[in-house]
């Protein structure tokens, strides 16, 4: 066991968001559970990250009951399921801890939102020491209003700004940022795809 798939907040604190009726893929799930059973099949590890804030009283407040992966994700009991307070999965968790003890360096990650938490947690890990790959298409995330747009509009007002950037915008950029300076960038096509011809699928 050499590799890791790590799922960031595939979790129904997003579902229970208003900007949930934006993201930009509404079935990651299917994608991530996807990217599970390929690491499964090889006897890879599957580590399951929540973000979690308490006393906030948001969406990502245990007390509120949607800090829980998304009803559709296929988690087995004896993989590991770790709670960050922070945008990276590394930071505020045992997980650089759980990786070392293991042997793993090489990491895959999906999740969401593609430019926040997975993108932080691919700068961190990769200045950690790992070798990471982004499953492009097995993250989501939403438009992004610009820096100086008026707090409080509607989604309908956001979208209508022509300074929102869209979703498929913002992943495009995730993109060009990690690509050849933090991560590989892969789809799971193509990382099915690898695994077939490695004999490891």
């Amino acid at each position: 066991m050499t590799r890791a798939l790590i799922v960031i907040d595939v979790q129904e604190s997003f579902r229970a968001r208003p900007q949930w009726e934006t993201i930009s893929d509404p079935k990651i799930a299917d994608q991530v559970n996807r990217l599970v059973r390929l690491f499964r099949q090889n006897g890879d590890q599957v580590v399951w990250v929540l973000h979690c804030a308490p006393g906030t009283g948001t969406v990502f407040d245990p007390d509120l009951g949607h800090v829980r992966l998304m009803e559709e994700l296929e988690r087995a009991e004896d993989e590991p399921l770790i709670h960050k307070t922070s945008h990276n999965a590394f930071t505020t968790t045992n997980l650089q801890q759980l990786l070392t003890e293991r042997g793993i360096r090489d990491l895959t990650l999906c999740g969401i939102r593609t430019e926040q938490c997975v993108e932080t947690t691919a700068r961190v890990g990769s200045d950690l020491g790992h070798r990471i790959t982004v499953a492009i298409d097995a993250t989501a995330t939403d438009p992004i209003p610009h820096r100086d747009a008026p707090a409080g509009r509607s989604i309908a007002e956001q979208l209508a700004d022509p300074r929102t950037l869209s979703a498929e915008e913002v992943i495009r950029r995730t993109e060009y940022a990690l690509a050849g300076r933090f991560a590989t960038i892969a789809t799971v096509d193509e990382l099915e795809a690898e695994a077939e011809a490695e004999g490891r699928a």
